[in-house]
């Protein structure tokens, strides 16, 4: 039950399970002693279950009230009920936990936050992301693409990151798509070659095969599986073959020649890099095509092969 708790607590991951004492007390005053301040504007609210796969419901508040938190804004718009003080999430409208291993995580702009929702301040044009899901293969999940544009747009913490793509030899077609598609959005993007570092304060788009980025960190945390990375997919055979996991962490497909994959994680600075990769150039090429909203819209990660656009971890039915 102590690991159940560690997963319900909003935002929570191991590694800082153990001041979940200190902070239920925080998460208790919600925000105390706060002025009304002047109030943002353009945030979204989606309630989902099953990494994605279900929307619950999505509210836009065009205003909103000054220091609102996370909390405070999903007590506004559904009913709860929460359990140790407020601080964890039990149900949203009735819909809670099927079992010991699922729980409530949310993620603000595609970043899973790293404090309790109630001590999380709401910025202007945060896109905030509730969702229900089993956490037996990791218990925390650092980043998501299904908020995208964020955090390119928007920032994390409502501070904005400049923005970097590196590009892999041979995926030229690739990299100007991925940089076409940030140019739209408004963000401007330096690219320069795979492997000269952009450093922890800058949110980087990786583009490349696989087999060029195997040594990249990113690249490695996605080899050590979904407890390292919160990425439900991983490669082998030298990149050749593109593995999609369960909720469980178990392989139910294995995706040759031509797939690629698009997904997030992030170290302990909490400013995710992005990859957009795959077994061959035909791959990498492929997953650029789904780099926009529309495809990557509530999916934690997408793989891609030919037409196909694949969510993981993938619904062991597929």
């Amino acid at each position: 039950m102590r690991r159940a708790r560690a997963a319900a607590f909003p935002g929570a991951s191991h590694r800082w399970r153990t001041a979940v004492a200190a902070l239920a007390v925080t998460l208790a005053c919600g925000g105390c002693g706060l002025g009304p301040g002047p109030g943002t504007r353009d945030v979204t609210l989606t309630i989902t279950r099953g990494f994605g796969s279900r929307v619950v419901a999505t509210v836009v508040r065009r205003q909103v009230p000054g220091s609102e938190t996370v909390m405070r804004m999903l007590e506004r718009s559904f009913r709860l009920s929460t359990r140790y003080g407020g601080g964890f999430v039990q149900t949203i409208d009735g819909l809670g936990p099927s079992g010991p291993s699922s729980d409530w995580f949310y993620y603000v702009n595609g970043v899973q936050a790293p404090k309790g929702a109630a001590s999380t301040s709401v910025h202007a044009g945060d896109s905030i992301w509730w969702d229900l899901h089993d956490w037996r293969a990791t218990q925390s999940i650092p980043a998501v693409v299904g908020s995208f544009p964020e955090p390119f747009v928007s920032g994390i913490g409502g501070k904005r990151y400049p923005v970097t793509i590196e590009c892999g030899i041979g995926v030229d077609s690739a990299c100007r798509t991925v940089t076409d598609v940030l140019d739209a959005a408004h963000v401007p993007a330096a690219p320069q070659l795979l492997g000269v570092g952009s450093g922890t304060t800058t949110l980087t788009v990786v583009v490349g095969t696989w087999a060029q980025l195997r040594a990249e960190l990113i690249a490695q945390l996605i080899a050590r599986g979904p407890g390292a990375s919160g990425i439900y997919a991983r490669f082998v055979h030298a990149g050749a073959s593109l593995e999609l996991l369960d909720p469980a962490g178990n392989v139910v497909r294995r995706l040759g020649a031509g797939a690629g994959l698009i997904a997030a994680t992030a170290g302990t600075s909490g400013v995710p890099t992005w990859v957009v990769t795959g077994t061959d150039a035909a791959g990498v090429q492929a997953a650029a095509r789904s780099f926009n909203a529309a495809a990557l819209h509530d999916h934690f990660a997408l793989a891609v092969h030919g037409s196909s656009r694949l969510p993981v971890p993938l619904d062991p039915t597929q």
